[in-house]
């Protein structure tokens, strides 16, 4: 994996088994863990979207870490890359 540390920031939209099964914790935990930003919220659809930025390693592990949960099934994800947030400091989730 590349060592590159300039800032990204992508917009993912997961489907599968991802509400109701602590999706949006393991998120935040993960962000938080490596000090990546952005947000996560359910979606009507019953999908999830997260926005994270940080380098393309931190945004790797914490969709990493999200997909090893034994409750959540990611079957698809839906990426967009978008411009970083300048002054973004935290993870957090959207109601």
């Amino acid at each position: 994996m590349s060592d590159n540390k300039e800032i990204i920031r992508k917009r993912v939209c997961f489907y599968g088994r991802v509400q109701s099964v602590g999706f949006r914790y393991k998120a935040l935990c993960a962000a938080r863990w490596v000090k990546a930003t952005g947000w996560v919220r359910n979606e009507l659809n019953g999908s999830v979207t997260m926005e994270i930025q940080g380098t393309e390693r931190q945004v790797n592990d914490v969709i990493a870490e999200i997909d090893s949960d034994k409750y959540i099934r990611i079957e698809r994800m839906e990426t967009v890359w978008l411009d970083p947030v300048p002054d973004e400091r935290d993870f957090r989730v959207r109601r």
